[in-house]
């Protein structure tokens, strides 16, 4: 079990380096759908005068689903999300991603904003490097060309600009107190289960009560002094033992019990959605990982200034979705087709 907020980061790995993808599903969300009079062939949805086609959507849909069957096996598509199917999910995420990065050619015409010539043959020896990887199965079932990639690579490049211009100036001090970092462990006992899609279901009033029990009676152990870790090892149903986090990082119940506490001191009992955790307090402090949180949080004011032009730019744009053609994409399950590696090679290129 993981206690972070952030569940489900896996979608995150396919950002482009250093470029926020602000509210993820919002240009999918406020795309107005219409019927598919006035669309070309394959083309899936339009933002004012540009435009998405079928074969572009399944570079993006195609590489995400091989990433996810790489790491977890291709079983993860049996996995439910709130009872939306994780296929459906990443074909969502994979919509709005691409929706965003059309949406920011449009704004970075705004600020007259374009590639240079060395910027435009990056974009052409990363499409060059990937489109050669291809076999022809995975050709012919994405229904690509390389002027289709290279087309793909200079939006994510153009993109990446913008964002970098936009946030340029941006260089907030960042105190030691809001970047501080603690490590943690903690003894759980929980108070729900597992069903066989993996949806939690809370306990019965009689067995929370049971837990709770159980945890006071862990409670009155640690406090008398038994070992922790001993202890951690005979009653702790959570996997992980340690965690160092920072502040808006974890459950707030669970930070504000743990960032209370001194070094080695150990908290009362603490209720969260998973829950009853004893806490002990490892390191109130971590100079190094603190410095690096720093960093974290000014990128997250960078992309909180990048997000608040783009959404006022955005939602004044005319979204038009392929409702039809939408609903018919759907993965592709060949052996054939495995590439994976579309947003690796513009890192490559671009952010290397």
């Amino acid at each position: 079990m993981n206690l972070k907020n952030h569940l489900y980061k896996m979608i995150s790995v396919f950002c482009v380096a250093g470029m926020l993808l602000s509210g993820c599903g919002a240009d999918s969300d406020n795309m107005k759908v219409v019927l598919t009079t006035g669309f070309s062939k394959n083309e899936v949805f339009r933002i004012e005068e540009v435009s998405c086609s079928k074969a572009e959507i399944m570079v993006y849909l195609t590489n995400i689903q091989n990433h996810y069957e790489t790491v977890y096996g291709s079983k993860i598509w049996e996995t439910n999300i709130d009872g939306v199917s994780l296929e459906e999910n990443v074909k969502d995420t994979a919509l709005a991603k691409i929706a965003q990065i059309k949406a920011m050619t449009l704004l970075a015409k705004k600020y007259n904003l374009s590639l240079t010539e060395d910027e435009i043959r990056l974009a052409e020896a990363a499409a060059e490097e990937y489109f050669s990887s291809l076999n022809e199965t995975e050709k012919e079932m994405m229904g690509v060309s390389e002027d289709v990639i290279i087309s793909l690579y200079s939006e994510f490049a153009l993109s990446n600009k913008l964002y970098h211009h936009l946030i340029k100036d941006i260089n907030p001090e960042i105190s030691d107190d809001e970047a501080r970092t603690i490590t943690v462990e903690h003894i759980l006992i929980k108070t729900y289960n597992l069903d066989e899609n993996g949806e939690k279901s809370e306990y019965s009033v009689y067995a929370k009560e049971q837990a709770y029990l159980l945890a006071q009676e862990v409670e009155k152990k640690v406090k008398a002094g038994e070992d922790f870790h001993t202890l951690a090892d005979k009653y702790s149903e959570d996997d992980t033992l340690t965690y160092s986090f920072g502040k808006g990082e974890m459950e707030p119940v669970f930070e504000e019990a743990a960032f209370n506490l001194g070094t080695n001191e150990i908290s009362n009992i603490v209720e969260t959605q998973y829950g009853y955790h004893i806490i002990k307090c490892i390191s109130t402090f971590n100079r190094e990982v603190t410095d690096e949180n720093k960093k974290r949080i000014v990128e997250e004011r960078k992309k909180e200034v990048f997000g608040e032009v783009y959404e006022s730019f955005v939602s004044s744009l005319v979204k038009n979705l392929n409702k039809e053609l939408w609903s018919e994409i759907t993965f592709i399950h060949d052996e054939n087709v495995t590439t994976s590696d579309f947003f690796e090679v513009y890192n490559h290129y671009f952010e290397g």
